[in-house]
């Protein structure tokens, strides 16, 4: 265990405890495991919305100085960055295993249409690879299937991955209710972004988290809807979960925070300035 990893994992307990609560926020969506599951939004970056994060100065009070001389320049040094860093059944728990598809295919890109529904669009130019990978536990034992993924995207520049991060808050605003595919939906979408040093947010430059309540046809009752964001440089990485019954909300919000800083940590671990 590198000691980035170690770093941001000691935070682990600060964001379950106030760094991503929701208390009253603004509404946002994903496509298969989530209403975004390749990064977000559309393919041309909008202004970002007023209260909006911004990017905060590097090296920052983290502790992380990226190096200029690891920076991935093409796509496929970007992909490779990305896959070294995403998320993968076994930092979500032992309970947790590959799903098939596991990894998204890389030209994929979802776009929320005006309408508010979820569909596959052409990946920005902004953006040099972006990768999501399906993990859940199984139905068994009374429990539903609990299905969730996690989403690494790496952007040209630090300014290109802030826009990400704009934009998924301003979704939420958008669209409180939308549509993920035939069947599924989120409803009473919220969002609450947390620049580091604010509102318990001590493992990234910025994060953010959107809450709200999971609609599958086929299964009974509404359940928990979670995404939990950071940035990290020019890369954000994404924990998303779509509830499923007779699972416990404390050891799922914790099986999140654990998958989220675990690539917090890959990242810095893959950016910063060695000593």
């Amino acid at each position: 265990m590198t000691y980035g990893y170690r770093r941001v994992l000691g935070a682990c307990g600060g964001l379950l405890a106030c760094g991503l609560i929701l208390t009253g926020c603004s509404g946002s969506g994903s496509g298969d495991d989530g209403k975004k599951p390749q990064g977000k939004g559309s393919s041309t970056p909008q202004a970002p919305p007023t209260g909006s994060p911004t990017a905060a100065p590097t090296p920052t009070g983290l502790g992380f100085t990226p190096d200029p001389k690891r920076t991935p320049k093409n796509e496929a040094d970007a992909k490779r960055l990305a896959l070294a860093i995403v998320a993968g059944p076994d930092s979500w728990g032992s309970d947790y295993v590959k799903r098939s598809p596991y990894l998204s295919a890389d030209d994929y890109w979802p776009v929320l249409s005006k309408q508010c529904s979820w569909e596959t669009g052409t990946r920005p130019a902004s953006v040099l690879h972006s990768v999501t990978a399906y993990s859940e536990i199984p139905a068994g034992s009374g429990r539903g299937a609990l299905r969730v993924s996690s989403i690494v995207t790496v952007h040209r520049t630090e300014a290109d991955a802030d826009w990400e991060m704009a934009e998924t808050l301003e979704e939420a605003l958008r669209c409180p209710e939308q549509r993920l595919r035939d069947g599924e939906r989120i409803s009473g979408l919220m969002s609450l972004g947390s620049p580091f040093g604010v509102g318990g947010n001590f493992t990234a430059v910025d994060s953010l988290r959107e809450a709200g309540t999971y609609l599958n046809d086929s299964v009974k009752g509404e359940q928990t809807y979670s995404w939990y964001q950071s940035r990290v440089g020019q890369i954000t990485v994404t924990a998303v979960v779509k509830g499923a019954p007779g699972h416990v909300a404390k050891e799922v919000d914790s099986a999140q925070v654990h998958a989220l800083v675990a690539m917090v940590g890959r990242a810095e671990d893959e950016l910063e300035v060695q000593s």
